[in-house]
């Protein structure tokens, strides 16, 4: 228990130099890759420095270095995002729920560095931020998000929400399926405990959208998710651990 209070303190403390410093610099254009893509680096490999977890990253070849694409993760810690910030191998920005807009300090710093507010109690707004994802995409840059929606209470990967993958469609951008291993043993859901540990992270081939629509949107859905179920099962093999769908 102590150990785990120390962790947070030390946690929030680093949380709130990094969003601070984010938030500052927001004016400064000639900062925008500090501001987005290495300062949020070195903010999450501190924290699972200082928390002790180790992560093994399979896959980093699948990962393109010459156009933009999707990053789709399961969800079942808070760790996850930490995971996902440090071991990516490429700038991307966060498609995130609403709520985590409304941290003090930490929602104007996200917003800073360029992630994108989802709103999934309306409709309306949400597709209006998908358009903007969208439009960043055929600029250039990645995104990143959890398809699930919410974090997993379990071993268990929940039902793909739809939206994203209208961003998908609409973008052209191939979607990289992420399956990570291990996260809710380190920090389950509603649980401040922190428990040293090892995660793993594989990185799948990427899945191309172009022979798409909207209409054949729940194959897409179902292609993805088979995708990283596949590689967690497979992860969850290697390293001891039960899959259950």
């Amino acid at each position: 228990m102590i150990r785990s209070a120390l962790m947070v303190i030390a946690g929030l403390f680093i949380t709130a130099f990094a969003a601070g410093f984010v938030f500052v610099t927001s004016p400064l254009f000639f900062m925008e890759e500090i501001r987005v893509c290495r300062v949020p680096n070195l903010w999450a490999r501190l924290l699972l420095f200082v928390s002790n977890v180790k992560v093994e990253v399979i896959g980093k070849e699948n990962v393109f270095d010459d156009r933009p694409q999707i990053f789709m993760a399961n969800h079942q810690s808070n760790f996850d995002i930490f995971i996902v910030q440090a071991h990516i191998p490429c700038q991307f920005h966060w498609l995130a729920k609403k709520e985590l807009f409304q941290i003090p300090v930490f929602g104007p710093a996200m917003k800073s560095a360029g992630a994108i507010e989802i709103d999934r109690e309306n409709r309306i707004s949400a597709i209006k931020s998908l358009d903007e994802a969208v439009q960043k995409i055929k600029e250039g840059k990645s995104v990143t998000t959890f398809p699930e929606g919410s974090r997993s209470r379990d071993d268990r990967i929940k039902p793909f929400k739809k939206g994203i993958f209208y961003l998908a469609i609409k973008s052209g951008a191939p979607i990289i399926p992420i399956s990570i291993i291990g996260s809710r043993n380190i920090m389950p859901k509603k649980s401040l405990s922190v428990h040293p540990g090892k995660i793993t992270m594989i990185i799948g081939k990427p899945i191309e959208v172009k022979e798409h629509s909207i209409e054949s949107r729940d194959e897409l859905i179902a292609e993805v998710r088979d995708a990283i179920v596949r590689n967690y099962y497979n992860g969850m093999t290697v390293t001891g651990g039960r899959e259950r769908l």
